[in-house]
């Protein structure tokens, strides 16, 4: 159960992130001043998927990667930490920042300064993230190639 609940969560977790990154830098290139206020609800709407996700995540993680001593687990269990407290320090508390900034229509030198903080968080986050769905996918990889061949 947890080896297929692991990667949907991830995966559901990742895209999270990167839609509310994309519509970030969208609409404050492109978009209007109600559109920011619309992305910034959004987010914070959003992150009732996206904080139960990453927890699944990292409780199936743990759970399955526990005895795990190979480099992809290692670096997967290395970048975790780094994930969570950038999201549960950085990203959660700028979601409710940005988005009361911008329903007051305050978009002021704090707002932007919290907002490029975000975007980085959120970048980094990506990065890492990904990382980690790339050697989970050669860690299940090399699993089924040896499995094939003691058939």
């Amino acid at each position: 159960m947890l080896k297929a609940i692991h990667p949907i969560a991830g995966v559901i977790g990742f895209l999270t992130i990167l839609t509310f990154w994309t519509t970030t830098v969208y609409s404050e290139l492109f978009g209007t001043t109600q559109m920011i206020v619309a992305v910034k609800a959004m987010v914070l709407s959003g992150l009732f998927l996206l904080i139960p996700s990453m927890a699944v995540v990292g409780a199936s993680g743990m759970a399955m990667g526990r005895r795990r001593k190979d480099a992809p687990a290692l670096a997967k269990k290395r970048r975790m930490p780094i994930i969570a407290a950038n999201g549960l320090l950085v990203l959660v508390p700028a979601a409710f920042y940005l988005s009361n900034k911008a329903s007051a229509g305050a978009f002021d030198t704090g707002f932007y300064v919290v907002q490029a903080i975000e975007l980085i968080a959120g970048a980094t986050n990506l990065l890492l993230m990904g990382l980690s769905i790339r050697d989970g996918r050669a860690m299940t990889a090399r699993k089924r190639m040896a499995a094939k061949k003691s058939k």
